[in-house]
């Protein structure tokens, strides 16, 4: 039985999840704190996201993460509707930044995202090590946006 909560305590205890979509600890406490964070269960957890308010207009998904084994099984797209519909009446905008990996650009467009901008060199600047996703290093933020 698929089942979504809002936790609102011990943040932390998902961070072995987290990690899977933001590598590095420090940057998650950035935004963890101030962020709303979701966990999608269907029996046990499967998939945990995090948004942050940016203005009062727009929000921002900073991480979505689900476990490797549960992955291409639509527990993100399923998280990404709920929060979709969870802050529609709050925000008009949901943005996403991410790295320009074809898999993951689909994804997101897939649920009805559209690219809006670019960081130059996010994450060479913001990170202490490279990073890669499906062997291609990550270089540049790619911003995608939502109407809500």
């Amino acid at each position: 039985m698929l089942k979504i909560e809002k936790i609102t305590e011990n943040k932390k205890q998902f961070l072995d999840l987290l990690l899977l979509a933001d590598e590095q600890e420090n940057m998650i406490d950035k935004y963890l704190p101030g962020g709303d964070l979701f966990a999608l269960y269907d029996g046990d957890l499967k998939s945990v996201c995090v948004v942050l308010p940016i203005n009062s207009e727009t929000c921002e998904l900073k991480n979505i993460a689900t476990y490797e084994k549960y992955q291409c099984k639509g527990y993100g797209r399923a998280l990404i509707n709920f929060i979709c519909d969870f802050y529609k009446n709050d925000f008009a905008t949901m943005l996403v930044g991410t790295g320009e990996t074809p898999t993951i650009l689909s994804f997101y467009e897939g649920c009805g995202f559209v690219k809006s901008y670019r960081v130059k060199n996010f994450f060479i600047d913001n990170y202490n090590h490279p990073m890669f996703e499906d062997g291609v290093q990550l270089i540049d933020m790619i911003y995608l946006e939502k109407d809500l």
